[in-house]
């Protein structure tokens, strides 16, 4: 096999392993590690022996397979090894080690920061010779949102929890997120003091002096009114961010600017060529090679980008973002003759045996799919491009590529996006890094110069600001497309870019942006379902419930919210909904005012349709709904498609938990019943079983599932209840370790008692039920979930309901 034939098999298992890598992020199971990597010599003895004359490609292909899954598998299980014993969840632990981030103030006057432990203290419980206890905690240290820690090491007294958040269908996933990082518990702080008998070696003086760089930028520019975008840029640290910056960011799609990434050190990496190069040609040719210039320059450049690398963190983005740098640098300055393709798979290999975790991160998608975009639109010129056309063109391309992907991401308004990065990139590339470096390796030099600075500072990032904010407030033209036809688009898009017709593109490119603006009206009706579903979502402490039948849909509460912090609405409603293709609720019900039931409905009814308000709590819901009509719950039937609504409230019953509006659902074809009870106590339930008692009308249900009253507190759910109603399910919707301790043990034992089969959101996730065949089909969220979701980091004991 020649040359050719052996760059193509290095191609060919180059894709073939980060096939691997990423195939087992799409496992609900964790293959063992050691039965993969036993796989790999059988397959080649089996190849040998079997079948010499087994295509070579197809070798090369299983073979990166099953390497790429090895590695990841012995990755992932390396890291789920290292787990917090059940038993010691909301116990008080001694721990010592040293901070490994910088602190940034939380919710609730919380200061929030990495921990790395170096030693466990007088673990009560001796812990299993096959487990690690945590290495990496994520700790919360409540009342102390605006102090500083006494040190960098330190021996802390905390109350741990493993690693848990929401499980739904859609939405931001906190569980994924500390897996991605690390975290294997997370907790709060009850004291803190100093330790110097821990022992600080390379990872904890680079992470000391990288917080003694963060005082030096506040001490140096903390009064610039753009300080929380100087420190994301120049030091990687966000935590000066607010929750308005976040919102701008997130409505224009430009959060990839203050996160350090290829942009940041591609910018680095153009200067530090460029000085360097312009440095080298004036030392005569006698003296420097041109290849000793070559060289010069890209180890100048690799160096540079090191530096600001470790300045901004050296986070595992900008870890990536060092690896393409280095690959790309490779192949420009060093006239390499490999074609560009190569070397883009090179870097994908590099990042995925570096970081094998990497494609759990949204950044990896959208860094590598920009670049093969780019490369696709590029390669594919022989002329040159001038620098304004070339950047129109790349921010069309990568409009055109990344769409697919934001839309699957659930990252909306690609409008506005587009606009907002065709100014802000360049704007960032040749005006707001250039004078923030310089400020800043000034001000280290130059006593002083930093105030000369500020006011800079402030113009350049304020006029980026500016046209970040009035686009964000833009109502942009919604654009109805599945995500089907945005790839279809994203190919014809970026197939046009490179056509050699200059004409034909400029039509094809005016076109789309007809389209794009003047899209057909977007229609308000939702997606067809034949069955009837019920899906109680997984909100934590609180209830939220979907109805829908047909393409009718009713929302039962809408979770809990804490202003400023947390929004169910905005976390599980909103994606959910958008995922199921429901852009009208035609009936919402607050079963009453409670934080945990009614948070967000201002949010809810700004970015969905909604035909009605049915409250519990009239008066208080209309404070947050606006001019939407609310209706007071009282005693109806109504129909949603071919379900049957029953609602109820209890007689006398103003406010607070009694006021709860008692939802029956019944689907007279299947004999289901559901039934939500809101919070209603002991007395209210007595009082709706003498009124359903009294009643002659209502058939006996074959299949009753019950959301347990008030999360199963042992304020409701009395004796007479469970053995009345005898429901054949009960669903608690808790939240997982609340201090709350709901469902309470009294109440689980008495809906055992009649053999109820108990279901908990905290540990079964989102709960959907349809109607299949006139038959009940229950799925809960974690079965079939990803494997480090509940599995060996979460054990089921504590979720085991009597």
């Amino acid at each position: 096999m020649g040359p050719s034939g052996d760059s193509g098999s290095a191609a060919l298992g180059v894709i073939a392993f980060s096939c691997g890598v990423i195939l087992l992020y799409w496992l609900s199971i964790l293959p063992p590690p050691t039965w993969l990597i036993a796989a790999i010599p059988l397959l080649a003895l089996g190849r040998i022996c079997v079948s010499p004359t087994f295509a070579s490609s197809a070798f090369v292909s299983a073979l990166g397979i099953m390497v790429g899954l090895s590695w990841a598998s012995w990755h992932a299980s390396d890291r789920l090894s290292t787990v917090l014993p059940a038993s010691l969840e909301r116990e008080r632990l001694s721990v010592s080690g040293y901070v490994c981030d910088i602190p940034s103030p939380g919710s609730f006057n919380s200061l929030r920061f990495s921990f790395c432990v170096t030693q466990w203290h007088n673990l009560p419980i001796p812990t299993r010779e096959e487990a690690r206890m945590p290495d990496l905690l994520r700790l919360s240290w409540y009342g102390h949102g605006m102090e500083r820690l006494p040190g960098q090491r330190l021996r802390l007294e905390v109350v741990l929890k493993r690693p848990h958040g929401s499980l739904n269908p859609a939405g931001f996933r906190y569980e994924d997120w500390l897996f991605r990082k690390g975290y294997r518990a997370t907790g709060s702080i009850r004291s803190v003091e100093v330790d110097r008998d821990v022992g600080c070696f390379v990872h904890c003086q680079y992470r000391k002096l990288h917080r003694l760089l963060h005082q030096w930028t506040i001490e140096q520019f903390g009064g610039a009114r753009h300080f929380p975008l100087v420190s994301s840029l120049l030091i990687g640290h966000r935590g000066h961010m607010e929750q308005k910056h976040w919102d701008v960011l997130k409505a224009t799609g430009t959060i990839h600017l203050v996160a350090i990434s290829g942009l940041h050190l591609g910018l680095i990496a153009l200067g530090a060529g460029f000085l360097c190069r312009r440095l080298l040609l004036t030392v005569p040719a006698h003296i420097v090679s041109d290849s000793s210039r070559r060289w010069f320059a890209f180890l100048a450049v690799i160096l540079c980008c090191l530096v600001y690398a470790l300045a901004a963190g050296f986070t595992v983005p900008t870890q990536r973002a060092l690896v393409m740098v280095v690959a790309g640098g490779w192949l420009v300055l060093m006239s390499r003759q490999a074609p560009v393709w190569n070397v883009f798979l090179a870097a994908l290999a590099a990042v995925l045996v570096l970081d094998p975790f990497a494609p759990l991160d949204q950044g990896f998608w959208l860094s590598f799919a920009a670049v093969a975009t780019l490369i696709t639109v590029f390669s594919s010129r022989l002329a040159g491009t001038g620098w304004l056309r070339g950047l129109v063109l790349a921010q069309l391309a990568v409009f055109g590529g990344l769409w697919p992907i934001l839309e699957i991401l659930g990252q909306g308004q690609p409008l506005v996006g587009l606009l907002a990065n065709l100014v802000a990139i360049p704007w960032v590339s040749l005006v707001v890094m250039p004078v923030l470096v310089a400020g800043g390796l000034l001000a280290a030099v130059v006593p002083g110069a930093a105030q000369l600075f500020l006011p800079i500072f402030d113009l350049t990032l304020g006029v980026l600001w500016q046209w970040l904010m009035w686009l964000a407030q833009w109502q942009a033209p919604d654009i109805p497309a599945g995500v089907p036809e945005l790839v279809g688009w994203a190919l014809l898009s970026v197939s046009v870019l490179c056509l050699p017709f200059a004409m034909f593109r400029l039509v094809a490119v005016l076109s789309a942006v007809l389209w794009l603006v003047y899209p057909a009206p977007s229609s308000e009706r939702n997606s067809y379902v034949a069955e009837p579903v019920v899906r109680v979502w997984d909100v934590g402490q609180g209830l939220s419930v979907l109805v829908r039948h047909g393409r009718e849909v009713l929302v039962y509460d809408t979770g809990p919210a804490v202003p400023g912090v947390f929004s169910a609405v905005e976390s599980t409603l909103l994606p959910n909904l958008a995922a199921e293709g429901i852009k009208r609720i035609d009936t919402l019900v607050i079963s009453h005012a409670d934080s945990d039931h009614a948070g967000g409905i201002s949010e809810l009814s700004r970015n969905v349709s909604v035909g009605r308000v049915i409250a519990g709590e009239p008066a208080a819901v209309r404070q947050q709904v606006g001019e939407l009509p609310v209706q007071a719950c009282k005693q109806a039937e109504d129909r949603l498609g071919g379900l049957v609504l029953e609602f109820w409230q209890g007689e006398g019953a103003q406010e607070g938990n009694d006021a709860s509006c008692v939802l029956r659902i019944y689907h007279p074809d299947s004999g289901t019943e559901w039934l939500l009870p809101g919070d209603i106590t002991e007395p209210v339930e007595a009082e709706y079983l003498a009124y359903m008692a009294g009643r002659e009308d209502v058939q006996v249900p074959s299949n009753r599932v019950l959301v347990a009253p008030h999360h199963g507190s042992k304020t409701s759910s009395s004796e007479p209840w469970v053995r009345v109603l005898r429901p054949d399910r009960v669903i608690y919707t808790a939240g997982y370790r609340h201090r709350y301790g709901h469902p309470h043990p009294t109440v689980t034992a008495r809906y055992a008692g009649v053999g109820a089969v108990p279901l908990n959101t905290a540990c079964s996730g989102s709960v959907e039920m349809t109607v299949v065949d006139k038959k009940l089909v229950l799925k809960e969220m974690r079965h079939g979930s990803s494997f480090w979701v509940g599995g060996s980091g979460l054990a089921r004991d504590q979720c085991k309901i009597p």
